[in-house]
């Protein structure tokens, strides 16, 4: 079956009586989603898609690894989304994958009328994950370079 947009889902739900919920949501299972995991077991799981270790995460990110780990397992929280991002640049996260990661960590998503969620959006999507050259692009638009992470957030 295709993937249905949500607008088309939106669409159908307008036309679709009370009486009729039943056979909409049997007839969109493949397109509701499930119970959502938590931030910890959705972030770990994706790791373990993409076949990489937690530490070449953090690494990459450039986020101290004792403090990576405290915030992936949920004993640490942060307030910087830009710490997000930078895990998400790490991981190789997809858009899609990204926007879920802030969303389930309590974040706003990367919106497309903010002119720096523009950058990281582009690099998202043109498979740019090198937080160094994320920075370049930010500052060569006169933009905050993505917050460093010291691990005392």
């Amino acid at each position: 079956m295709e993937e249905r947009t949500t607008e088309k889902l939106n669409e159908l739900l307008k036309k679709t009586r009370p009486e009729d919920l039943e056979a909409y949501l049997d007839q969109n299972k493949e397109q509701l989603r499930k119970e959502e995991l938590p931030f910890p077991v959705f972030i770990r799981e994706k790791f373990r898609e993409k076949g990489i270790k937690q530490q070449e995460v953090f690494l990459a990110s450039d986020i101290p690894e004792g403090y990576g780990y405290k915030l992936i397992s949920g004993e640490k929280h942060t307030k910087q989304r830009d710490v997000l991002i930078r895990l998400c640049l790490g991981a190789h996260f997809t858009l899609r994958e990204t926007q879920q990661a802030l969303r389930l960590y309590g974040m706003s998503p990367l919106y497309s009328r903010i002119p720096r969620d523009c950058v990281f959006i582009i690099s998202f999507n043109r498979k740019v994950y090198d937080v160094q050259e994320v920075d370049q692009l930010l500052q060569e638009n006169q933009f905050e370079p993505l917050y460093v992470c010291h691990g005392s957030i």
